[in-house]
């Protein structure tokens, strides 16, 4: 059989796209306040990307301690519920189909957030990073986060509890599924590094240890939410925040392989993406491939080339775009079309109104074709 494109059908494990462009999540921090509640705004910017294969929503915290930036929302109220509500109903009537991503930040955040008490993490061990909080004077601002405080054991189960209760909370709203937010320096993934986890019980030391955070987490969201409906996020070349565990490739192939065997519909690798960024070495991606039989969607500066080149040699299903879909709410049918992509504005990227959130124009009417609605 031939290879398939990027706008080819996906049917694997239960995950049924009408093409291969995923919409990245991306915090825009446009939750109403108070209460990190989304809004008609958020479901209007979300539908009008509805053409993606699928859409993952930006990260959305599982409770008040999991948040670690300034309006972002929540999923763990019930006007939180209302909201994305509105959302899936959007999306669903555009002919979209939508994740929402569950979300602790735990050592990724600042006191703002915890009436002054310190973030909480594995270990008591600093990120050396910042978070976007929004001051009283309206403008927001890149703070250092602190010393995070370490979790007793006894907290860590509660805080699965909160997982499991957002994912509940998540097929609720109407969403087709979750994907478990385990990349990118945040709670999950600060548990299955050597470098941000320096635990003595049974939740650090070995890499079994290391694993079980994730592995009760992902039992209780999949009692949820349902495997086929579970996706989980890893980023096992990304350094930054502290992350430069020397055992993490092997860590992050054992969970692939714990994973599986739950059957968890889908792994979702945030790669690097800055200039200088390590290359994911093809050994890698095919050790992943042979642990993993759902689907493997990427991400990380592709481009429409790359984007086919991955999909085509089966080392990858989809492949998620992020920027790309802020300026341009119909890149499916621009990449089908060749057409120019526009840029978005970096001003307008987290916080305010419309502008340069759901303002972008789509292409031309004269233009469109029918087909362009699931390009």
């Amino acid at each position: 059989m031939p290879a398939p494109t990027l706008f080819a059908p996906l049917a694997r494990r239960g995950l049924t796209l009408p093409n291969r462009i995923v919409m990245a999540p991306m915090t825009r921090s446009r939750a109403a306040q108070p209460g990190n509640i989304p809004t008609a705004l958020m479901a209007e910017y979300y539908a009008q990307r509805a053409s993606a294969g699928l859409i993952i929503s930006e990260a959305t915290q599982i409770s008040p301690q999991g948040q670690g930036y300034s309006h972002t929302p929540g999923i763990h109220s019930a006007a939180q519920i209302d909201g994305w509500r509105r959302v899936t109903e959007a999306v669903h009537a555009a002919g979209g189909r939508m994740v929402l991503q569950l979300w602790h930040v735990g050592r990724m955040s600042h006191p703002v957030f915890h009436d002054g008490g310190l973030p909480v993490a594995p270990s008591a061990l600093n990120p050396d990073a910042q978070v976007w909080v929004m001051g009283a004077d309206g403008v927001g601002r890149m703070l250092d986060c602190p010393t995070p405080r370490a979790l007793d054991t006894a907290e860590i189960g509660d805080i699965v509890e909160d997982y499991r209760r957002a994912a509940a909370n998540a097929m609720a709203a109407g969403f087709d599924g979750v994907e478990i937010h385990g990349a990118n320096g945040y709670l999950i993934d600060q548990f299955l590094r050597t470098t941000s986890n320096h635990r003595s019980d049974a939740y650090g030391g070995s890499p079994d240890k290391r694993l079980r955070f994730l592995d009760e987490v992902a039992h209780a969201v999949i009692a949820e939410a349902g495997a086929t409906r579970t996706g989980v996020r890893l980023a096992p070349f990304i350094t930054a925040r502290g992350m430069a565990c020397p055992e993490i490739i092997d860590t992050i192939l054992a969970a692939a392989t714990r994973l599986d065997a739950l059957g968890v519909g889908y792994l979702h690798l945030s790669e690097a993406d800055w200039d200088d960024a390590p290359q994911i070495p093809d050994d890698f991606r095919h050790a992943l491939r042979a642990r993993f039989d759902g689907t493997l969607i990427v991400a990380g500066g592709y481009d429409a080339e790359r984007a086919q080149a991955i999909v085509q040699t089966g080392l990858a299903d989809a492949v998620a775009f992020g920027r790309p879909f802020i300026a341009n709410p119909d890149l499916p049918a621009r990449l089908a079309h060749g057409d120019p992509l526009a840029d978005f504005n970096p001003a307008t990227l987290f916080g305010g109104d419309a502008h340069g959130y759901s303002d972008y124009p789509r292409r031309p009417a004269s233009q469109r074709s029918p087909a362009d609605a699931g390009a």
